[in-house]
């Protein structure tokens, strides 16, 4: 199965977005072979999103994901990890950058409170990693800093926005612009868009493990 083209299936209206969405895929794709890692943040349910993305790349989402057995065999080295080896799942590095409440908020006060993810991509990003930007708007000041400094490290960068062109679409190398302005509509959108693309970067990545 073709996640994206069973997206544009489901939601026509998302069909525009196609190429740029096949683009994200690809993005993390080659973020993974080349052992980087996808760093994320945004405000609001956009933070709520990023934590979500994590979740289902982290760990095995529609396919199991088992250890090579390489790793198998190093986990079983240890006593304590003999019955539990085959229980792990490899994962799609990546990080939700709004998890870190003591460094944000320690930031924000002792700081810059619109500097709070560009801190983290700041400390954090390496040409590797991958930077994921969600905002229903494209103009969240903190989200489009981090950006910003992605950029400026050399990360390639992605953004999930709303219909209208925005400071993260004129920074991002990808944006995907969904159709509409409306909050919760975007919000809405958001969600399948990025269930896809986590579950068509797993079947490339792990399908002959199914």
């Amino acid at each position: 199965m073709d996640f994206i083209k069973e997206l544009s299936k489901k939601h026509p209206e998302l069909l525009p977005c196609e190429e740029d969405i096949y683009a994200c895929v690809d993005a993390v794709c080659d973020m993974y072979e080349a052992k980087g890692t996808l760093l994320m943040c945004g405000n609001g349910g956009s933070a709520a999103d990023c934590s979500h993305i994590a979740g289902e790349l982290m760990k095995g989402f529609l396919l199991k994901r088992p250890p090579t057995s390489e790793e198998t065999d190093r986990l079983r080295s240890q006593n304590e990890l003999v019955d539990h080896a085959e229980k792990f799942q490899r994962g799609i590095r990546a990080i939700s950058l709004v998890e870190q409440s003591a460094l944000i908020s320690a930031f924000a006060n002792d700081v810059d409170p619109e500097l709070v993810y560009a801190q983290s991509v700041f400390a954090l990003g390496k040409r590797e990693d991958l930077f994921l930007g969600i905002s229903t708007s494209g103009n969240s000041k903190n989200v489009v800093l981090a950006a910003a400094t992605a950029k400026a490290l050399g990360l390639k960068t992605i953004a999930f926005t709303g219909e209208k062109d925005s400071k993260l679409s004129a920074i991002c190398d990808i944006t995907v612009k969904v159709p509409s302005s409306e909050t919760f509509e975007v919000q809405q959108y958001h969600l399948p868009l990025y269930h896809a693309v986590c579950a068509e970067v797993e079947k490339r990545l792990f399908k002959s493990n199914k």
